[in-house]
């Protein structure tokens, strides 16, 4: 691991590294802010997934996180999107290839080689977070926007056990019913939509997946939530399934940074609640 940069902040330290990871074939970027803390202490770490486009450094630089985080004493770390380097495919779309690996492990050419970013996150990434930072694995948190909403939400219902606390700043909650989901998942895994549930949220919760508590905040000016993000679905498989969910829709906001840094602080609030109990 090679530490990028360090920032003093918040009575904190913003880090940003990078390392070569075997499960893409590429060097990886991620952040990580660690709160002051007693010397030989743990701290429960909080996982935040970008969304379409972005990289880590969109919620390090716009998330305004670090206030919150360093009140409650969690860590809070920001992995890519999606592999990146010259010899990684990529498509001429946004919503798909660079900035958009959708939290999948592709089984399709020719993005199988290089879009693991589910493994990169299940596996990969928290053994190296692991290795080189004060975390207690065992108070884990996880959120996300947008694409990152659907990463942290599926991702979440399929390790049962490991999060204490799911959250999600608008969420794509199905990709089986959404245009941006039937591109990705068709082209990074196959036209079998039975092999997409795994990767749909409300496609988990049917399937008797659960996860002990959930929040989300969707902006109700969002230009994305009739026809991509859907948040009614997640509240129907919630309803019907029994599964607890607070979901909140925010007159005025739209997808961008602006929503995401106005309800970031309570979002941690919310999350540290659950994993210093």
């Amino acid at each position: 691991m090679e530490t990028v940069s360090t920032n003093r902040s918040h009575g904190g330290v913003q880090g940003v590294y990078k390392h070569r990871s075997s499960e893409t074939g590429t060097e990886m970027t991620f952040s990580v802010f660690v709160p002051d803390h007693a010397e030989g202490a743990k701290l429960p770490v909080l996982w935040y997934l970008s969304g379409l486009t972005c990289t880590h450094a969109n919620v390090t630089e716009k998330g305004e996180f670090r206030a919150a985080c360093a009140e409650h004493g969690v860590i809070f770390v920001a992995p890519d999107t999606s592999p990146r380097g010259d010899d990684v495919p990529d498509d001429e779309g946004y919503d798909f290839g660079k900035g958009a690996g959708f939290y999948v492990d592709a089984t399709q050419e020719p993005w199988a080689q290089h879009f693991r970013m589910r493994s990169y996150i299940e596996t990969e990434l928290p053994a190296l977070i692991a290795a080189h930072f004060p975390v207690d694995m065992e108070r884990q948190g996880i959120t996300g926007h947008s694409m990152g909403g659907h990463g942290a939400l599926t991702i979440a219902l399929r390790n049962a056990g490991r999060f204490r606390s799911v959250s999600a700043f608008a969420p794509i909650v199905s990709p089986l019913a959404c245009p941006w989901g039937d591109k990705a998942l068709t082209g990074y895994i196959g036209a079998d939509r039975a092999a997409w549930r795994e990767y749909d949220a409300c496609a988990l919760i049917e399937d008797g997946a659960r996860v002990p508590d959930l929040l989300v905040d969707q902006g109700m000016a969002d230009g994305f939530l009739e026809e991509q993000l859907r948040t009614h679905l997640l509240s129907e498989a919630c309803e019907k399934a029994g599964q607890p969910a607070t979901i909140r829709m925010q007159e005025g906001y739209d997808h961008s940074y602006y929503f995401i840094s106005t309800f970031m602080g309570e979002h941690v609030a919310w999350h540290a609640e659950r994993l210093t109990r």
